[in-house]
């Protein structure tokens, strides 16, 4: 992925969540706990890019059948 692409990605990714925290009313706990979330996930996303973490899509949680 080029490094263009991830920091329009990363760009993209602020640009909802302020969107989100300015013109959606909720209560500050639920507020900070999205911030939280999505930091953890971009944080999470960004070391899979990098190779630091395997891929996710490898987890299974459970067995089926």
């Amino acid at each position: 992925m080029p490094i263009f692409q991830i920091f329009l990605d990363l760009i993209l990714a602020g640009v909802v969540l302020w969107l989100v925290n300015r013109f959606i009313p909720m209560a500050d706990s639920i507020k900070s706990i999205l911030n939280a979330l999505v930091v953890i996930l971009v944080v999470l996303w960004l070391l899979n890019i990098f190779g630091v973490v395997p891929a996710f899509g490898n987890l299974h949680m459970g067995r089926l059948g």
